[in-house]
C-alpha cells in the first residue's frame, strides 16, 4: 500500500480523535528522529504505511477484554503506542504496559503519550529483569527470534494471556527451531502489509 493509500485507510477506519492522535504521534516521530534512531531512516517517508498500518493490524487479533496489554521492546512505540492509540476510543479500560531498555526512547515514549492524551506504563527495564507482569496480551515487533520471545511470554503473559508477534519471511523456520524447546497453540495469520509476513497469535506456551 502506498503511503496516501495508508493515511486514507486510517481516516476510514477510526475516529477523527483517533487519527489526530496518529497525526501528532507521526509529527513527533519525525522531530525526534533527528536526534533519536527511533526507526530505519530510509523507511521515515513511508511511516503510515511501513509502521502505523503494520502495526495497528494486530490489534483486530487482541478480542474483546480489557484486560492489560503488554508491549516489550516498543522501541519508537510499534506496535504498543498505535494499538493504545487504536484503544483509547475503541475499548478505554485497556491498560498499556511498554518495557523498553533505552532511556532516550523512553523519554520519547512517555512525551509522545503525554500529547496523544494517552495514559500508559513504560518501564526502563530489560525485558528479562522486569518483574513478570499478568499481562492479558502481549505483542512485540522485530525484536528477537520466536524461542526467544516465548521465554519473555512465558515471565510476563497471564495463564491464559495471548501472544501476538509480528514476524518477517523468515517465520517458518523460526517456528521450526521454538518448537525445539517450547510448546504452544499457534495460530498463523497472514499479514496484510507485507508479502510473506504474517502474525503469530500464540497461548498456552510452556517448555516442550
Amino acid at each position: 500500500m502506498t503511503e496516501a493509500g495508508a493515511k486514507a485507510w486510517f481516516q476510514q477506519n477510526v475516529s477523527r480523535e483517533t487519527f489526530e492522535r496518529l497525526e501528532i504521534y507521526a509529527a513527533a516521530l519525525t522531530k525526534w528522529q533527528k536526534a533519536i534512531n527511533l526507526v530505519s531512516a530510509t523507511t521515515l517517508p513511508d511511516l503510515w504505511a511501513r509502521h502505523f498500518l503494520d502495526s495497528a493490524q494486530i490489534y483486530r487479533h487482541s478480542g474483546e477484554t480489557a484486560g492489560r496489554w503488554l508491549d516489550i521492546g516498543t522501541g519508537g512505540g510499534f506496535p504498543g503506542l498505535i494499538c493504545a492509540a487504536l484503544a483509547a476510543d475503541d475499548r478505554p479500560g485497556r491498560r498499556f504496559t511498554f518495557i523498553e531498555s533505552d532511556l532516550r526512547k523512553c523519554s520519547f515514549l512517555r512525551t509522545v503519550a503525554v500529547e496523544m492524551g494517552l495514559t500508559v506504563d513504560i518501564l526502563t527495564r530489560r525485558i528479562e529483569d522486569a518483574p513478570p507482569q499478568n499481562a492479558d496480551i502481549l505483542s512485540a515487533r522485530a525484536l528477537a527470534p520466536l524461542s526467544k520471545l516465548c521465554g519473555h511470554a512465558a515471565r510476563h503473559l497471564a495463564p491464559d494471556g495471548t501472544a501476538l508477534f509480528l514476524k518477517g519471511a523468515t517465520h517458518a523456520r523460526e517456528i521450526e527451531e521454538a518448537l525445539e524447546t517450547w510448546s504452544m497453540t499457534l495460530d498463523i495469520i497472514p499479514s496484510q502489509t507485507a508479502q510473506g509476513a504474517v502474525i503469530l497469535k500464540i497461548g498456552d506456551i510452556r517448555r516442550a
